[in-house]
């Protein structure tokens, strides 16, 4: 990470790649990292198990860094911009991402502000920056330049596991933060979503199934992207997010994540209800990535009536 860049060298986000350590939030228990490894493969529970290994190893103080935080200028409102281009037809929140576990190398030679400069000029919404150097390849430096070459509001993607995580990416001058509720306690959930309204972050809750929407739900999130991704064998299950809408309240903005490869994809989430999607591989590998964000966005975002909690159905 290079120091000339303001707000991220190591003061600003820890050695390495901006995970420290909050003593005060919910400890990741045995019976957590048991939990965390029946619904998760082996390399997304290494990557997490790895995460929270570096906050132990980081000695910042954590309420220094909120102070830093909240002397910030005000973030550029994630979540607002989704809600209102949605009334107007679909939202995209096109992904920057070099690499994936799963996937391989998508473009080791990406440059995050020439691809960001693609999206804006598609009509992307918003974009979504990949900050985990040794699995996804992504740093601060490339949400850094992505904002700066396209002024969109930017969520850092990244594996989030302490209060001290949702400075960080506040400082690096993220928008949003990516809470990932199959890899948090409940304790921690909900105090990671108070500090991100505090610091004026967006949070995008992202679930898989009925029970994590319910215990997102439950925390208070009000912005709930849908993994269409089996967190078993990785495979997409497309229609996962159609199935799942049913439990989304109307007053939440709700994100389709994964397996959208085309404009039909993303006209058909729309007209289930999603505000927005968030896509990464297939715009990274696109031959024309404007042209491929310009075919998914726009789609009339259908209604969802108010649902009952998924345990309930």
């Amino acid at each position: 990470m290079g120091s000339t860049l303001a707000g991220t060298g190591p003061v600003a986000f820890g050695a390495g790649r901006g995970v420290i350590f909050d003593p005060l939030a919910t400890p990741w228990t045995p019976d957590a990292a048991t939990t965390l490894d029946r619904v998760m493969p082996s390399y997304l529970s290494d990557i997490v198990a790895s995460h929270r290994a570096l906050a132990e190893s980081d000695e910042r103080d954590v309420d220094e860094l909120i102070a830093q935080a909240v002397r910030l200028p005000p973030t550029l409102g994630f979540a607002d911009a989704l809600a209102t281009r949605a009334h107007d037809g679909l939202a995209v929140i096109a992904e920057i991402k070099r690499r994936s576990p799963s996937k391989g190398e998508l473009d080791p030679n990406l440059d995050p502000g020439g691809l960001a400069r693609d999206y804006f000029a598609g009509g992307a919404t918003c974009l979504s920056v990949l900050t985990d150097g040794p699995y996804f390849g992504g740093s601060p430096a490339d949400l850094v330049a992505a904002k700066a070459a396209s002024g969109l509001p930017v969520l850092r993607k990244d594996f989030t596991v302490s209060r001290a995580d949702i400075c960080d990416a506040r400082l690096m001058g993220a928008d949003a933060v990516l809470l990932i509720v199959a890899a948090l306690g409940d304790d921690e959930l909900a105090e990671m979503l108070g500090l991100a309204a505090v610091l004026g972050l967006s949070a995008l809750v992202e679930v898989h199934d009925d029970a994590e929407l319910d215990r997102g739900l439950g925390a208070g999130a009000r912005l709930v992207g849908v993994n269409q991704r089996d967190l078993h064998t990785f495979e997409v299950e497309p229609k996962r997010a159609e199935r799942l809408a049913a439990g989304l309240p109307s007053h939440v903005i709700a994100v389709a994540e994964s397996g959208v490869r085309d404009g039909a994809d993303a006209a058909r989430l729309a007209s289930a209800g999603y505000q927005a999607v968030l896509v990464g591989e297939t715009l990274v590998r696109a031959p024309d990535r404007a042209q491929a964000v310009r075919s998914m966005a726009g789609h009339p975002v259908g209604t969802r009536e108010d649902a009952e909690p998924a345990r309930s159905r």
